[in-house]
């Protein structure tokens, strides 16, 4: 009489090779749909944005006589280059100030010892739960009376300032900071390192992970602002670029064409951006694994 073989629980736990190609199936399909129903708008905008003004209307998907003049129209007629500057450069300031006092806060918090610091942190968090429209008069009235409106760098200023911190990523850096050795840290100061040169060195180059999905946080945010920017903003040259965009829909009517033309163009920094720093993400998260 012949005994059948024992299946150990790692073999049953293991799906066979059928299945395991049924999910693999699954899962692609799964992921192909979520995939068109995210890049559906993106097509439909950058189409539409090649029509002509008598085919906007139309129920058709792809264009009948494809047109750059929308595009040509936006670049040549329209503040569209000076209103592209001035979110790269807010973008650009804020994303950069993020990075750097977002970091530095976070590090005191996660490897410094003084009282009151998780009242501070939790003071610091409790501000994420304040709407941005409850903000926006006490920010206004701050910048008035500092008299910052009328001048071009205080105007300057006076957007970018409520971008220069932000406590989502204190939040962030504060946990990546506490998830490192404070072994090495100690080495660092025996060594006879100053404590921002630990930050600088030794600290700050084994969170990059955090700093590449900081920095595009910080960056879409600042790059899509729109409700400061437009309270704020009163010359016409110092618009940003959602703000100068918005101008494309008046009482005369919405300017569909431009608006599709004029945010296609727009998504191409967000695009630059994203893909850079999602290349910076992957290789620090293969590296921390190698370390590891």
């Amino acid at each position: 009489m012949t005994t059948q073989p024992r299946l150990t629980t790692e073999t049953q736990l293991v799906p066979p090779a059928r299945q395991r190609g049924s999910l693999t199936v699954l899962a692609y399909v799964v992921l192909a749909v979520g995939a068109l129903v995210t890049l559906f708008p993106f097509a439909w905008m950058v189409l539409t944005s090649l029509k002509s003004f008598q085919e906007l209307f139309s129920l058709g998907f792809w264009p009948q006589e494809p047109t750059i003049a929308n595009y040509s129209q936006v670049l040549t007629q329209t503040k569209f280059l000076t209103w592209f500057g001035n979110s790269l450069l807010v973008a650009g300031v804020s994303t950069l100030s993020v990075l750097f006092f977002d970091s530095l806060v976070g590090y005191t918090l996660a490897k410094f010892e003084f009282p009151g610091k998780n009242i501070i942190f939790v003071l610091m968090l409790s501000t994420l739960m304040i709407p941005t429209e409850m903000l926006v008069i006490p920010w206004f009235v701050g910048v008035s009376d500092l008299k910052l409106l009328n001048t071009t760098p205080g105007a300057y200023f006076s957007i970018l300032f409520p971008g220069l911190m932000s406590a989502f990523g204190v939040f962030l850096m504060r946990q990546f900071f506490e998830s490192l050795p404070t072994d090495l840290i100690e080495a660092a100061r025996i060594d006879g390192m100053s404590e921002f040169g630990i930050f600088w060195k030794v600290a700050l180059p084994l969170v990059r992970p955090a700093l590449s999905s900081l920095a595009i946080f910080s960056f879409l945010g600042n790059w899509n602002a729109f409700l400061w920017p437009l309270i704020v903003i009163q010359k016409p040259e110092l618009r940003t670029l959602p703000v100068g965009t918005a101008l494309f829909n008046g009482e005369a009517g919405t300017q569909w064409g431009l608006i599709m033309a004029a945010s296609s163009l727009a998504v191409i920094p967000v695009l630059v951006v994203f893909a850079f720093f999602q290349k910076q993400i992957i290789e620090g998260v293969v590296l921390t694994g190698m370390k590891g």
